[in-house]
């Protein structure tokens, strides 16, 4: 391949060098949150000259934040490789060298983003250079998504735009170059109890919304026992469902009846489960304990949740992916935008360089030997799905 067709003569290295050195965090914390614009506007530089044609998209009520679909080709189905361009925040003192400047030893590539996973668009755009200039059956699409590591709204506000269009989409998060067809999803809610402060010392004066929450946990801890006893998933490491009570704030001193009581609580849903059902089965049980005892009730998500994520093992990028790799496809904890592309009709799977041990760590990390096995994966991937003929 000439080298004509690099994006402005650069090679992998100097794509992620320059890819790091971007800051591009999101947080929904403001003092780290920053833009993703310039890695967008980046990409976009780079793909251009290839061919791609692309479009920057910015995500409504999100000042500073965008999407990219870069597209080469055309036509209806193709691939699209998907990634996000933010990254979580960091702690420049629990790391040996600069997190925006990607420094190599022992054998791997450190910087933020190198693995989750800005790595990954280096190594699409490298092994789309193989195709500039042939007449593809099938479109190639190259996304790049906002947020994430905090909100989700960039790949949230393609769904609801109802792009892009694809038939096949495989995202690269950090997974070893294993394929991955299901994940867990993720859900983090607030309830509130309120009643009336009073002395302790006569229990009618008040209302105890501390009271009132501990008979709330026993029916969520009754929940979770049920759907643990319905709901097992043997590829999972944990077979079931998961809630956890992960913080509670209530009252002010001993000799006061609580008048008010807070729960964060955390469940982790496995595929089948419906988030919309989860909820309301929960508050189906908890609405009763706040009328009974006269408290007043909140019951919100704390974020709008991550749904699981399964695609049927028979399907044909399972297959093909795990034909590539030699590996069966597998299950892990984390979540990825995997069940928003399935909103937009993609036959979608999670595979990609880099080990998720390595995300969100000081000193993250891309091993080398994962580079050239990477790129020969993405270009059997784009030969499959877009250069030769379609399947009927």
């Amino acid at each position: 391949m000439s080298q004509k067709n690099r994006p402005e003569g650069l090679d992998i290295r100097d794509m992620m060098a320059r890819l790091v050195s971007l800051p591009s965090i999101s947080s929904a914390n403001p003092d780290w949150d920053h833009s993703n614009e310039p890695v967008i506007r980046t990409l976009a530089e780079w793909l251009e000259p290839m061919g791609f044609v692309t479009e920057i998209l910015p995500v409504p009520g999100m000042p500073g934040k965008y999407n990219l679909i870069a597209t080469l080709g055309s036509g209806p189905g193709g691939l699209v490789l998907s990634g996000h361009t933010d990254t979580v925040p960091y702690d420049d003192k629990r790391w040996q060298s600069d997190p925006f400047t990607l420094t190599e030893r022992d054998g791997r590539w450190y910087g933020l983003g190198t693995c989750d996973m800005k790595g990954f668009f280096a190594l699409a755009i490298e092994a789309a250079r193989d195709f500039v200039g042939q007449d593809l059956k099938q479109p190639l699409i190259i996304l790049a998504t906002a947020d994430e590591e905090s909100s989700m709204n960039g790949a949230r506000a393609l769904a609801e735009a109802g792009r892009p269009k694809g038939r096949y989409a495989v995202i690269g998060e950090p997974t070893g170059l294993k394929p991955v067809r299901m994940h867990k999803g993720i859900m983090m809610e607030r309830l509130v109890f309120e009643g009336q402060s009073g002395h302790s010392s006569d229990p009618s004066l008040g209302n105890n919304a501390l009271e009132g929450m501990h008979e709330a946990m026993g029916e969520l801890l009754s929940l979770r026992a049920g759907w643990q006893a319905k709901y097992q998933n043997a590829n999972f490491k944990v077979q079931v469902p998961t809630l956890n009570l992960g913080c509670i704030h209530g009252g002010d001193n001993p000799n006061r009846i609580c008048a008010r009581c807070e729960l964060h609580f955390d469940l982790r849903p496995l595929p089948g489960m419906a988030m919309d059902e989860l909820r309301q089965a929960i508050l189906n049980e908890i609405q009763p304990v706040a009328s009974r005892r006269g408290l007043q009730l909140a019951f919100e998500p704390l974020f709008d949740g991550v749904p699981p994520f399964e695609t049927p093992a028979d399907a044909e990028l399972v297959k093909v992916c795990e034909r590539l790799t030699g590996h069966k496809a597998e299950a892990v904890a984390f979540a990825t935008e995997a069940p928003w592309l399935q909103q937009l009709n993609l036959e979608t799977l999670v595979l990609g360089p880099g080990s998720i041990d390595q995300a969100h760590q000081p000193d993250e990390f891309l091993d080398l030997a994962q580079i050239d096995p990477g790129v020969k994966i993405l270009k059997q991937l784009i030969q499959h799905f877009c250069a030769a003929p379609a399947s009927s």
